[in-house]
């Protein structure tokens, strides 16, 4: 009896020894295992992590089930294969495990790629997503994602085209709204988590773009943003892109063809492709612009040229971002032609539309056509005045041209060293300073708003082109050549500034000269004419000057304040197209009469070569301006010294003033000028000018 007992107990406790709980189970988690696996002092380790994580109350061989022992053993979960096999997570997670048969391209048990449980929800430290230290929170998401996304093999290795889209997610609205605390905005999961097959979203079914059922395939893209956009998206399905996309066109854009993918930014933010000042010449044009898209919907081409060359356009590549652009004309999301009644730019509701910025434009001033191509397209006083300027370009340059090179022609073998003189006060070499300067800085300013797409222009102004800073250059250039223009206006009021006047205006002297100076050119005349303070040549540029600086400033102003002019005093559009139109080409006139006319006249000229430095600090060579200027003024007696190559020193006087040699100490040649003889002791000379 004894001894059945004995081997009744040692079965039960065999049979208990098998039955009950693996080491482990009993209270701490992993408890059997810290025997081998000592990491308790980790953070990082499994024993840490694992009491706080979701599957707090699972043992390790839970899930580890190769670690248990066998059913005959009575073992305690050790030694076991390391490492590990893979943890099958599907055993109780299978409705997750059924749905989660892809992401993008790859597909479970054919890409050793594909990423498995752990690598988005961790191993040990699984926590709910509501939780923010979970890796699927959502502030916790592009972290999470980044450790693919940014494996430049991976992403090379399966032809991943997004450009760092992790990077560009977390400076955009959605990723700044997020990192805020704002976690019902969009994450990664949001936007790429395709339904199941009862309808549900999951970040379990992760498609490929060109999978229909994708929720970022090209259809579905309004609806996916549509969760969050619910009235914006309304409007999209309503505008004439929409009623594309339903009927299958691949052609008509969606959300992320204007707003971007990743990288959304706010309208505001100058670099946003919706942005007021980069709609009509990125976003818009791309398609609008096609010829094939064109030709295929029917659409007219030349809509960007058109835009860009209207009023509304220029003052956009000036950097203003309040003028009208695509967007506000044509709307945003519903955009509709104007052969729909409800469309804002139908016939109709021209005069609201307008209104939104010009509250007292009337219906027919609203109905102007807005869109006028370069190409003829044109009608009434705009078009007659760039037809006009057409001719009156060439025409004016060629002629400058040809007298230019008449000039040079004749003059390429007068040239020597001179002798300098004062020709220009320091007052009047100041205003040419700042003439000079704010014609350049108008010049090129004014053209990089008119060619961004120019090299010359990004080389400028950056890549991204600068559109404020050309705006606001242009302006202050502007403002700067207009008080330049003041300066000069209270110049001429002095005594001095009469003089100078005087000698500007034209006389019949001038005509004859005119006629002279082209027998000269022919070779009918071996002297050229003598001209006196200033030749005929000079009062031309002078009068071009004044009256291209008040043509400028007119037109510049009714453009730079269109508003104030529209409204309130209620000037018609098509002066603001004409103003633009003589803007434009009134620019191109004067630029072109200065690199033909005056540099050459100042640079080129053999006669002046190098230079005419009178424009430096007001001299000029005394041999220089007694060609150009025989019959100039008398100078005061007071002469400037200045020492030559072979350092003679030297008194200049202009060539009108009689020069005498005498003697002067060790020999040296000396020139003084006589006595002048316009004057009589009767009667005191006027007064004599230094600066002719």
């Amino acid at each position: 009896m004894d001894r059945f007992l004995q081997r009744a107990l040692g079965v039960a406790l065999v049979v208990a020894a098998w039955a009950s709980p693996a080491r482990g189970q009993t209270g701490t988690p992993g408890k059997g295992c810290i025997d081998c696996h000592d990491g308790t002092a980790d953070p990082r380790s499994p024993f840490q992590q694992l009491p706080q994580s979701i599957h707090r109350s699972l043992d390790c061989t839970d899930c580890h089930e190769s670690a248990k022992p066998g059913a005959d053993q009575g073992q305690p979960p050790r030694p076991h294969a390391d490492p590990l096999p893979p943890v099958h997570c599907g055993q109780c997670h299978a409705e997750e495990a059924e749905v989660y048969r892809k992401h993008g391209r790859l597909e479970v048990e054919k890409d050793p790629d594909l990423p498995r449980c752990a690598s988005c929800h961790g191993r040990h430290d699984i926590l709910p997503s509501s939780d923010r230290q979970s890796h699927v929170h959502p502030i916790s998401l592009p972290t999470t994602c980044r450790r693919c996304h940014t494996d430049v093999d991976l992403v090379k290795k399966h032809f991943i085209l997004r450009d760092e889209p992790i990077k560009h997610y977390e400076g955009s609205v959605h990723g700044t709204a997020t990192k805020k605390g704002l976690y019902v905005a969009a994450t990664c999961s949001d936007c790429h988590s395709a339904p199941d097959p009862a309808g549900r979203r999951t970040a379990h079914r992760i498609l490929s773009p060109a999978d229909p059922q994708s929720t970022i395939y090209h259809f579905n893209i309004p609806d996916t943003c549509g969760k969050c956009h619910r009235y914006v998206t309304q409007d999209y399905w309503d505008g004439i892109h929409g009623q594309y996309v339903q009927r299958g066109s691949a052609d008509a854009p969606v959300c992320i063809n204007c707003h971007g993918e990743h990288g959304i930014i706010s309208p505001r933010e100058p670099n946003s492709p919706v942005s007021a000042a980069r709609l009509a010449e990125e976003t818009c044009s791309p398609c609008h612009e096609s010829a094939i898209l064109n030709e295929k919907y029917g659409l007219p081409g030349g809509r960007l040229a058109s835009y860009i060359d209207s009023y509304h356009g220029l003052k956009s590549k000036a950097g203003d971002v309040t003028v009208a652009n695509c967007a506000s004309c044509h709307g945003s999301h519903r955009i509709l032609p104007s052969s729909d009644p409800t469309s804002s730019i139908h016939a109709g509701n021209l005069r609201g539309t307008c209104g939104e910025c010009h509250p007292k434009i009337t219906t027919e001033l609203a109905q102007t056509k807005i869109h006028a191509t370069s190409t003829g397209l044109r009608t009434g006083w705009p078009e007659f005045f760039r037809k006009l300027y057409l001719v009156l370009i060439p025409l004016t340059i060629g002629l400058m041209a040809l007298h230019a090179l008449g000039d040079w022609l004749r003059h390429l073998k007068r040239m020597g060293k001179a002798l300098f003189v004062q020709r220009l006060s320091t007052n009047e070499v100041a205003q040419h300073w700042v003439l000079m300067i704010s014609f350049t800085v108008l010049v090129i300013s004014g053209f990089s708003l008119r060619f961004s797409e120019a090299g010359w222009v990004k080389l400028l102004f950056g890549w991204g082109g600068g559109f404020e800073a050309r705006g606001v250059i242009h302006r202050v250039a502007a403002a700067i050549m207009i008080v330049g223009t003041a300066w000069h206006s209270l110049y001429l009021f002095t005594a001095r500034g009469r003089h100078w006047f005087r000698d500007m205006v034209a006389s019949r002297c001038d005509l004859t000269h005119v006629r002279q100076n082209l027998s000269y050119f022919l070779g009918l005349r071996e002297a050229s004419p003598r001209f006196a303070r200033f030749s005929y040549m000079e009062k031309l540029e002078y009068w071009a000057l004044a009256w291209g600086t008040i043509i400028m400033t007119v037109t510049g102003l009714l453009l730079w304040f269109d508003n104030y002019f529209v409204d309130r005093w209620g000037l018609p559009k098509g002066l603001l197209d004409v103003a633009l139109v003589i803007h434009y080409y009134e620019a191109w006139l004067a630029f072109l009469a200065i690199a033909v006319w005056h540099l050459y006249a100042t640079i080129f000229k053999p006669g002046v070569y190098p230079m005419n430095p009178s424009w430096l600090a007001g001299r000029m060579p005394k041999e220089m301006y007694a060609e150009e200027h025989p019959d100039g003024p008398k100078l005061k007696a007071r002469s400037i010294t200045v020492r030559l190559e072979d350092e003679e020193e030297v008194v200049a006087t202009p060539a009108s003033t009689p020069l005498h040699r005498v003697g002067g100490p060790d020999g040296r040649r000396i020139y003084e000028s006589a006595p002048s003889t316009d004057s009589t002791p009767d009667q005191p000379a006027a007064p004599t000018r230094q600066t002719p």
